[in-house]
């Protein structure tokens, strides 16, 4: 650090990563002080500065060595584990200033001599004495992760034996029976159970028949807001998505295409149209989301969507000192790895930290926003249709009926949705996308997801049929749509 670098710090006062000190106290208490900066980012204790009002008093030669001399014991002795200090002397406006550099911790928690814990919270510190505190720091260093944890009450007979068919048939090419090692040993290998037989967090999250039983803040809340303001009073939709994560992932990724507009852009009628949003930009950071959560400190999943944006709010801050630069780099610290590893091999998801800089690379425009204290991940990503800014008026969608009158959306009956032509292709554009990504959705989730009646779904899929964009195959219940090639 330069001279003008130590004025502006001192400047500026303590915080949580600046200590002043007129002298050396004691080892203990210079310990403590080093333990909070170690568990909580790193900092650095500036020793010949008067910590009440910053006026920098100077040390002399011998003081300096002295201090260098108790900052090595206090570090080596006072604190365990062992922590490295960085030290320099600095001259301030004639002034020699010994400045030690406490690094953030990779082993943490770090404690004094006496087994206490201590952090920073603003200018001073406290003693962290709550277990899920202990726990999110070992969580951080990597020596904790509670998606391995075991569910206490569940047992083998909670998981979902087609989840898990489904995926060794497509990880290992056959049925988990076929492997010649017992079902016990080679679900506890694969560590979807723990050595007593219960649930691991990933095993239910991912192969469970019901994992809110256990887990209920493990859901997605989607609301569909009418204008822009988070606080407004109605919306168009609002729901939570519940299941395994494959069904969470499937139905989020649904409901958000239903909320989107599709552009045709130049194609014909009969081709769907392209989704305003790339929709790899919604499945990395939909996946990122369900991946990536903290378990330690639950929360909902937030899918909010508004005439000018879609929010994914993730629980939980980037993890280990990681800062936002380095993950838009593509530098990760997974929180969740047996989530990861699970999802790596049934999913999109891609891992090693690919997802971030690939969905950048796309074009559209994305925001990224950390809250260490609300302990969220924000994606915004911004519509960009000339469409979705015409329709925000006082944060109601209008539409203009055949007469030239403005009508509020919520005025229309759910069967006159649409009454301009531009609306009812629309609304077919949505129905065709939703087809296309599930030929056997129903028309009462249709409905539910374009927030329609099932009765106006069914006049749009009888055109659609009488234009000969789409056929039913096979019987009402059991078959599937296919959408005719043009």
């Amino acid at each position: 650090m330069t001279s003008e670098d130590i004025d502006k710090l001192i400047r500026c006062g303590e915080t949580s990563h600046t200590q002043f000190k007129q002298r050396f106290t004691s080892e203990k208490d210079i310990a403590e002080e080093m333990v909070a900066f170690a568990n909580s980012g790193g900092g650095n204790i500036l020793f010949g500065v008067e910590d009440k009002t910053g006026e920098i008093i100077g040390l002399d030669y011998a003081d300096i060595q002295q201090i260098s001399r108790q900052l090595g014991n206090a570090a080596n002795e006072h604190v365990r584990p062992t922590i490295y200090i960085q030290t320099d002397v600095v001259n301030v406006e004639g002034k020699m200033i010994l400045i030690a550099t406490i690094l953030p911790g990779r082993n943490m928690p770090y404690k004094d001599l006496s087994g206490h814990i201590w952090m920073k919270q603003g200018a001073d510190k406290r003693r962290v004495t709550e277990n899920s505190e202990i726990l999110a720091l070992f969580q951080e260093s990597g020596a904790y992760h509670p998606d391995e944890v075991g569910v206490q009450s569940t047992s083998v007979h909670d998981l979902d034996t087609l989840a898990l068919d489904h995926f060794f048939e497509n990880v290992y090419g056959k049925p988990m029976t076929d492997f010649d090692i017992p079902q016990e040993r080679l679900l506890r290998n694969l560590r979807i159970t723990d050595d007593k037989g219960q649930l691991t967090t990933a095993g239910l999250l991912y192969f469970g028949q019901r994992p809110q039983t256990f887990i209920p803040s493990y859901v997605i809340k989607a609301v569909w807001f009418y204008g822009n303001e988070l606080g407004g009073k109605e919306y168009r939709d609002s729901r939570d998505i519940e299941g395994t994560i494959p069904e969470i992932y499937e139905q989020g990724m649904m409901w958000l295409k239903g909320c989107l507009r599709r552009t045709q852009n130049g194609q014909s009628f009969n081709s769907i149209g392209k989704l305003e949003i790339p929709e790899s930009v919604l499945e990395e950071l939909l996946q990122n989301a369900l991946i990536h959560l903290d378990l330690l400190k639950p929360a909902a999943i937030r899918l909010l969507v508004f005439d000018n944006r879609v929010e994914i709010i993730n629980p939980g801050c980037i993890m280990g000192n990681h800062t936002m630069e380095e993950v838009m780099l593509g530098n990760s610290f997974p929180r969740n790895p047996l989530l990861a590893n699970f999802c790596a091999k049934t999913m999109p998801y891609r891992r090693l930290g690919s997802g971030i800089p690939r969905v950048l690379r796309e074009d559209c425009r994305i925001e990224f926003r950390e809250s260490k204290q609300g302990n969220q991940f924000t994606a915004i990503i911004w519509r960009n249709s000339e469409e979705s800014r015409e329709k925000v008026e006082n944060g109601r969608e209008k539409t203009t009926t055949g007469e030239g009158q403005n009508t509020s959306m919520e005025e229309n009956s759910r069967e006159k949705i649409g009454e301009k032509e531009g609306e009812k292709k629309k609304s077919r554009e949505k129905i065709l996308a939703l087809i296309k990504d599930n030929p056997t959705i129903t028309q009462s989730i249709m409905a539910s997801t374009l927030s329609l009646s099932e009765k106006t779904i069914e006049k749009h899929l009888k055109k659609l049929r009488e234009q000969g964009i789409i056929r039913r195959v096979g019987p009402d219940k059991g078959g599937h749509w296919e959408i005719i090639e043009s």
